[in-house]
């Protein structure tokens, strides 16, 4: 079993981990009922503020991933595009050129017909 996660979601885990292993220690620290409400309160904050700071680092890094993907994705189109207009040009020019050699030939037919 593979647990493939990318760095946002290791970051979280990280995050999530460091706070629950807070709240215990917390939890067993010999301090007052309110003082550790407050601890772990305040520690919630921060890890709330991380948390976020880090959602926005992913979400900041997705965006500039889609506009990269967009880029390419319409570079590749406008290739594709002007890959097929060329085409399009060479198939009509051998079109054409089969056309003269064919009026040519039925030409020269006709003449010796002709003769």
């Amino acid at each position: 079993m593979s647990c493939d996660h990318g760095r946002g979601e290791s970051l979280v885990f990280f995050l999530v981990g460091g706070l629950i292993g807070a709240g215990i220690a917390l939890l067993y620290a010999p301090k007052a009922g309110r003082e550790t409400r407050e601890d772990i309160k305040r520690l919630a904050n921060r890890g709330a503020e991380r948390v976020m700071a880090g959602k926005e680092v992913i979400e900041e890094r997705i965006s500039k991933l889609m506009h990269q993907i967009s880029s390419k994705t319409e570079e590749l189109v406008h290739g594709g595009t002007q890959l097929a207009e060329d085409k399009k040009r060479e198939i009509l020019a051998a079109i054409q050129a089969a056309k003269k050699a064919y009026e040519e030939e039925r030409r020269k037919l006709e003449e010796e017909r002709a003769l």
